[in-house]
């Protein structure tokens, strides 16, 4: 196999393992919380994004307005976010997460990762050190792809 195929197709492998764990912790956090997939991800995006409005949010998500308010008001109602006026445009409205809300996301980060730790333990630092420097160029190159 030439390096470059083999290169390609480790790479694979690893997201497909990778992704199908993160997956099933992520699903398992879903039933958990008791949370749709729509719910989890906006709360996912405010956590990571900070203040952000209605309109913003259904487009980021690729929802409509009228799915994301529906998520939204069960949200608010859930005590797992806020919704206030836009400083700028009072007819807007902005959301941000609770001290819960943005507690139970993040567990289900905790939760998702917790396996990395396990799989630490399976290498030696030397072999930590290899990974750690090939996922960096790794993490690098995926990035200026993404420019």
């Amino acid at each position: 196999m030439s390096p470059p195929k083999q290169f390609s197709d480790t790479i694979r492998e690893w997201a497909e393992v990778f992704m199908h764990r993160s997956m099933r912790d992520f699903k398992r956090f879903m039933n958990d919380s008791g949370l749709s997939f729509t719910q989890v991800n906006l709360l996912m995006r405010l956590y990571h994004g900070g203040k952000i409005g209605v309109s913003e949010l259904g487009g980021h998500l690729g929802i409509t307005n009228a799915a994301a308010s529906q998520a939204i008001d069960r949200l608010v109602k859930d005590g797992l976010i806020e919704r206030s006026e836009d400083p700028q445009d009072r007819r807007a409205k902005r959301l941000t997460l609770t001290e819960e809300g943005h507690a139970l996301i993040a567990r289900g980060i905790e939760t998702r990762g917790q396996w990395i730790a396990g799989l630490t333990e399976a290498f030696t630092p030397e072999q930590q050190a290899m990974i750690v420097s090939a996922l960096t160029l790794l993490t690098e190159a995926a990035r200026k792809t993404d420019e």
